[in-house]
């Protein structure tokens, strides 16, 4: 420490300084922990503590999960979590009954990829990483009931999401009630008769329990399959498709990722797939998130028809989907996905020699179809979906070899394997209409194909696409060409059209109407140890049972391998062999299931669930936490997120976190919660009401030559350049992490200004949906905020409070005068208003502005006044306003304190600034009083001298009055 600062501080030794800060910071967190102030009441259970506080109004207030990561956090992770907490303190002192809370979601590949690393035990690591989270976020100040706090790791939690993979195993979607029932009530139903079984004529009893757990698995909304997966060597498991990146590599860890088909556990999302596209009409979430989700869901209303396979004895088809079924006729060539089935093992279509008069083209170079094909599909797989649909790139395919036949005219029209289609996608396959599709007349040109052109061309260039550059895209104008057996369309617009195809379609049996999906059902497995163990065993026969609710939790076992087996990155014919599997005495087990038929040997499930699965029902433990004999106590959960006036689907008050998981979290939420409310588990049919998206904090990345990042910190600027080690440097802003090597901790600036300053930096900085720079040495005006707001309340000196006493009997503002009077009443107004709207940036300006009047005024401040300073900057800064009030007097503390109310006979200025115009120019201005008519308005500005030499005695043409503040003079 420097002589100077020595001799500042024996000086004035109650000055606010970091030291005093850590001190006052530290004194109230002991405090507020040893008293529960943040311990939040349910209204009945073992949380029932306070019947006074549970009966008012409620909110409930969440942070996304928080994954605990080995670096701790830096000062961009908390920006979300300071805010959430500033509103909740809000709530509180504005007499709601307030719940925020914070766990962590712990589970996941970046865990165990650690563990793989160091050795280290995942458990091991992740704890120590909550430890560590924990302490830095107590730091902060935030207001959490620690009661409710969990890890997704915990067996007490995971035993719930378990049981919540039971409820959705045991469940189908009944499309006629547009919900979701019971499995048992489906059997029943096959059982009696009153549904007849698919796929047979025998009756239900005839059926093995094989032929019967096949039956259910097509209804099941978590069932497994054989399906077309992402599946990562490098990493050692199958990804879901929003895992993988752009340029087809895992987000973790950057591996190429290749299609294959595996048996895999999924969810079938799909069957809520309208649910959640209407439902979001319901929800005040931002409207881009929202486009964002219908996009993924991707609806679309069209017909499915069947092209009947050409000289097939078989009588295969192949079935497309298309919202163009008016084009029918200018169908010239059908496309496969490189994945489908009619291309690929038993029901292959694929003949063994080329048909005869092929163009060369078609064929790929290759001397027979199947080896065409197999050569095509192995390149297709090293593909991203991204990649596959780039509208730039060449068009690439290969001939099948295989023939189809359009219903509507009978030609017979070849079939090709394409990369551009996916089969995620409608039917994984489609008719080809080149004449007026921009990547299907590619393709034909490429493979010179026929095109016929059935939408007449309004640009003048004529019906033969011979002639033509590109396709006729626009469907503005009617058919042509367009007549067959039993059907003719020419001469109508699209819409008749399309509803003539569709109706001719259904009539011959070869198609219907529908509505299709980009949703594809959610992929559930992973082949990883550190993960929630499935709660399902497999018979002698291969048939899947879920374990009885006594079973639960089925914890994860203990090992001393758990790696996943990985593979060479770019090796994708390889197979997962998953941790679990190799741990014999774990998977094979004698199970009472308690079905009647006694002890038998059971094979356990070796993948484990994704990392998503904890974080899907979250909000509702937070509710319950102790609730041993149930996921949640229904009273508590209606009271907390049932619906209400504004909130017809109920959830979660206010959400904050990152856009970034617009798709993946949300989604999957959502899905979650509909079927618990379908199966009668909740009242909340959504879980998330209000969601806001928090910006991010960025950093300047400073790079080297070799494009390698360096410390930030020993980056020096010389003339508007940067330079470290005196070798130029490069300086972009991006994010902020440990690996770019920006990082700032909070506990630097903890150590250096105090938490108090830090929480009002991150909400000073900018509205807190717009990304925003770090700048540390910006955070000194905040600190000084602090630091005048203690002076002009404590005697730096003595510490004792300088604030004057009111005379007895005296009202909150007798002996105030008015300037002041206005600047706190203005401040209060305004403030309340910014905070409920979460615009903490202006809330902090208005205080300043307040506090910034009391100083300039000089003297001291009138009790009264300080104390409602304070109360303004509670949620903002907790610390230094409880250590405020316990000086001011007060015993209890501030946190529940009601927020100060404006009078609006101060908020209202005594006069404002009229501008007044004449041509569009300011000629002149004056006061006047907030409530002048326009009319007295108008006379008085045609009535000031500058308006009148302006104007020189010309007549008036009109006279504009926005009273009061413009008067606008046009003359003749």
């Amino acid at each position: 420490m420097s002589e100077t600062n020595t001799a500042a501080e024996a000086a004035a030794p109650h000055r606010y300084t970091a030291a005093m800060a850590a001190r006052i910071e530290e004194r109230w967190q002991d405090f507020w922990d040893a008293n529960g102030t943040y311990e939040t009441p349910n209204p009945t259970g073992d949380l029932a503590d306070d019947p006074e506080i549970s009966a008012r109004p409620k909110k409930f207030i969440m942070d996304m999960f928080p994954y605990p990561s080995g670096a701790g956090l830096h000062v961009g992770h908390p920006l979300g979590y300071i805010a959430t907490d500033v509103y909740a303190r809000f709530m509180r002192m504005t007499g709601h009954n307030v719940l925020h809370t914070l766990g962590f979601d712990a589970f996941g590949l970046p865990a165990e990829q650690y563990a793989v690393q160091t050795g280290t035990h995942p458990r091991v690591s992740t704890e120590a990483n909550m430890e560590t989270m924990r302490a830095q976020l107590h730091r902060l100040g935030l207001g959490h009931d620690r009661r409710r706090s969990f890890a997704t790791i915990d067996p007490g939690y995971y035993r719930w999401t378990q049981w919540i993979f039971v409820q959705i195993f045991n469940s189908w979607y009944d499309e006629k009630a547009d919900r979701a029932r019971p499995i048992a009530e489906l059997e029943a139903e096959f059982a009696s008769g009153e549904r007849p079984v698919p796929g047979t004529t025998r009756a239900w009893s005839e059926l093995s329990h094989v032929e019967r757990a096949d039956v259910l698995g097509g209804y099941r909304l978590a069932y497994a399959s054989d399906a077309p997966v992402n599946w990562c060597p490098g990493l050692g498991t199958v990804l879901a498709n929003e895992e993988v990146t752009a340029d087809g590599r895992s987000e973790r860890g950057n591996y190429p990722v290749f299609k294959a088909k595996l048996r895999q556990w999924n969810m079938r999302i799909t069957a809520y797939a309208d649910r959640l596209v209407d439902d979001l009409e319901h929800l005040d979430w931002p409207e881009a998130i929202k486009l964002q989700q219908r996009n993924w869901i991707g609806r679309s209303e069209g017909a499915r028809i069947d092209f009947a396979v050409a000289d097939d004895t078989a009588g295969r088809s192949v079935t497309v989907f298309t919202t163009r079924q008016d084009t029918l006729f200018g169908a010239t060539y059908m496309v496969l996905a490189p994945e489908h089935d009619l291309v690929s093992g038993d029901a292959s279509l694929v003949p063994a020699a080329w048909p005869e008069g092929i163009p060369d083209v078609w064929t790929g170079g290759h001397a027979t179809p199947a080896e065409a094909v197999a050569a095509y599909r192995k390149q297709a797989a090293t593909k991203s979906d991204v990649e596959r649909q780039a509208e730039a790139k060449d068009k690439t395919g290969v001939f099948t070899g295989a023939y189809a036949v359009n219903p509507v005219s009978g030609e017979r029209v070849p079939v090709f394997i394409a990369d551009y289609v996916l089969m995620g996608y409608g039917t994984g396959a489609i008719m080809a209409v080149p004449a007026h599709d921009t990547r299907d007349f590619a393709f034909a040109r490429a493979f010179e194909l026929p095109m016929r052109c059935v939408v007449e061309p309004s640009d003048g260039r004529g019906t033969d696409p011979a002639t033509w550059d590109d396709a006729f895209a626009s469907y503005d104008a009617a058919l042509v060409n367009s007549r067959g057996d039993g059907i003719s369309i020419d001469g109508l617009g699209v819409t008749e059209a399309k509803t003539a195809v569709t109706n001719w379609l259904t009539r011959r049996g070869i198609g219907e109407g529908t509505v299709n999906y980009r949703l594809r059902d959610w992929l559930f497995s992973r082949q990883r140890y550190w993960g929630e163990p499935f709660p399902v065993v497999y018979d002698e026969d291969g048939v899947a049972h879920a374990l009885p609710e006594s079973m639960l939790p089925l914890e994860l076992p203990e090992v001393d391998d758990y790696s996943p087996r990985t593979f060479d990155p770019d090796d994708a014919d390889t197979q997962p062999e998953t941790p679990l599997s190799r741990n014999a005495d774990w998977v094979d087990v004698t199970l009472d299931l308690g079905d009647g038929r006694g002890p038998r040997r059971f094979r356990r499930e070796t993948n484990t669930m994704p990392n998503w699965a904890g974080s899907c029902w979250y909000e509702l433990r937070y509710l319950d936490p102790r609730n041993s004999e149930r996921l949640v106590d229904p009273a508590v959960e209606q009271y907390w997120m049932g619906p209400r006036e504004g909130m017809p689907t109920g959830g979660v008050d206010l959400y904050v976190g990152g856009q970034e998981h617009a798709v993946l979290h949300l989604l999957y939420a959502r899905m979650w919660s509909k079927v618990l409310f379908d199966l009668g588990h909740v009242s909340s049919n959504e879980p998330f009401h209000r969601l806001f998206n928090q910006g991010m904090i960025q950093a300047y990345v400073y790079r080297d030559a070799r494009g390698i990042a360096v410390p930030a910190a020993e980056v020096e600027e010389r003339d508007g350049r940067y330079y470290h080690q005196g070798e130029p440097v490069t300086r972009l802003l991006g994010k902020m992490g440990k690996s770019l090597k920006n990082a700032v901790t909070p506990d630097e600036i903890f150590a250096e200004f105090g938490a108090d300053t830090l929480r009002l930096y991150e909400m000073a900085m900018g509205p807190l949906d717009v990304s925003r720079p770090w700048d540390t040495r910006a955070v000194v005006g905040q600190y000084r905020l602090l630091q005048r707001l203690w002076r002009n309340i404590v005697d730096e000196t003595t510490g004792e409070t300088t604030v004057t006493e009111p005379a007895p009997g005296a009202g909150p503002d007798d002996g105030v005068d008015e300037a002041t009077l206005r600047a706190l009443h203005k401040a209060i107004d305004g403030v309340r208003h910014d905070l409920e709207g979460l615009r903490f940036n202006t809330a902090i300006a208005k205080i300043t502005e307040l506090n910034n009047h009391l100083t300039k005024a000089g003297g001291h401040v009138p009790r009264t006044v300080a104390e409602r300073l304070v109360l303004l900057i509670t949620p903002l800064a907790p610390h230094i306003a409880e250590e405020l009030w316990r000086r001011l007097g007060h015993t209890g503390t501030v946190t529940r304190e009601p927020f100060p109310v404006a009078d609006p006979a101060h908020v209202v200025d005594e006069s404002v600034t009229c501008v007044i115009q004449v041509k569009g120019k300011v000629k002149a201005r004056i006061e006047v009083s907030p409530s002048i008519a326009a009319d007295e308005l108008e006379k008085l500005a045609l009535a000031d001298e500058k308006v009148r030499a302006a104007l020189g005695g010309a007549d008036l043409r009109k006279v504009i009055v926005r009273a009061p503040k413009l008067v606008n003079i046009v003359p003749a």
